[in-house]
């Protein structure tokens, strides 16, 4: 089998920088369509979440979009899903089995490629019926996605971030999201000509991506990751990135910021640690991590 990271390892520096930079919610106005219109219906769906599907709504909609769990792996995502439901007291009144879905939990503590690729494999290795119900429900999530999701432009400011920093640095798309939904949305809005690698989840995590695409080729202080999301800002202290956060609810600003000061700061050396703290502070004030209706 060919290896599904060879891009980033072969990935040769044109430039002086490294831009990763991630796609839902953070180049693209898509988390809420995603979630809301795919993910949700089918985890309802799949998982016999009809008689509580409010709640499995509500969790889902939390983890996903609202708290310091979005932008997570689909895989870890189901699995908080289920586990906020087995202990909600609503929830529970309703006497429903919700699953705790063991192989599932197993496969993600040992494989780090979270990807239909991956879990297909497994689940033709071991013909787990949870694996297996797993695959289906990703599998359909992917394919409503692929018919609903289409016609999201990138937020305002990212096409002409893009342009403006493609002059002087490398550019990958660095995501959880299935690769051919990401080069689908890049090349639909005409962006995919910036960006070196377009890396999604069968690439492995975006602490991977940004260590297989930099590892030994770029400067301290050469390396930038944007995102939307507590994730993204982990994978960039991981690899000694700089982050520079897109607040979530306000994607627009904070592009817009970027393109007038940030992708300057970087690129001078300007971009400090003290400029940085003040984004991160901003920043997590935005997503809680106890749901409201623990409060």
């Amino acid at each position: 089998m060919s290896d599904p990271q060879v891009e980033l390892k072969d990935l040769e520096p044109r430039h002086d920088f490294l831009v990763a930079i991630d796609s839902d919610g953070c180049a693209f106005d898509t988390m809420e369509i995603k979630h809301k219109e795919c993910f949700i219906p089918n985890i309802i769906k799949y998982w016999t979440l009809q008689p509580v599907s409010k709640y499995a709504r509500a969790a889902a909609e939390f983890v996903n979009l609202y708290s310091k769990w979005r932008g997570v792996n689909r895989f870890p995502a189901l699995i908080m899903v289920f586990d906020l439901l087995r202990e909600w007291p609503d929830v529970q009144k309703r006497h429903l089995n919700i699953p705790v879905a063991q192989p599932l939990r197993d496969w993600i503590e040992r494989e780090t490629k979270l990807g239909n690729p991956a879990l297909k494999a497994e689940v033709k290795k071991t013909g787990d019926p949870i694996l297996a119900q797993a695959l289906k429900w990703s599998e359909a999530v992917n394919a409503t996605v692929a018919d609903m999701v289409y016609g999201v432009p990138p937020f305002p400011f990212v096409r002409e971030s893009l342009e403006k920093i493609s002059r002087w640095a490398d550019i990958i798309v660095c995501s959880a999201t299935p690769g051919e939904a990401l080069r689908r949305e890049w090349q639909e809005h005409n962006i995919a000509q910036y960006a070196r690698v377009i890396a999604g989840q069968e690439m492995g995590s975006k602490k991977e991506h940004i260590h297989l695409a930099s590892d030994g080729k770029y400067l301290e202080g050469h390396l930038l990751m944007i995102g939307d999301a507590p994730g993204d800002m982990k994978a960039a202290k991981a690899n000694g990135a700089i982050f520079f956060p897109i607040n979530p609810g306000q994607e627009d600003r904070s592009w817009e910021l970027f393109f007038k000061e940030g992708a300057d700061k970087f690129l001078n050396g300007l971009y400090t640690a003290e400029y940085e703290s003040e984004l991160i502070a901003e920043f997590d004030t935005l997503l809680p991590e106890v749901p409201p209706w623990k409060k």
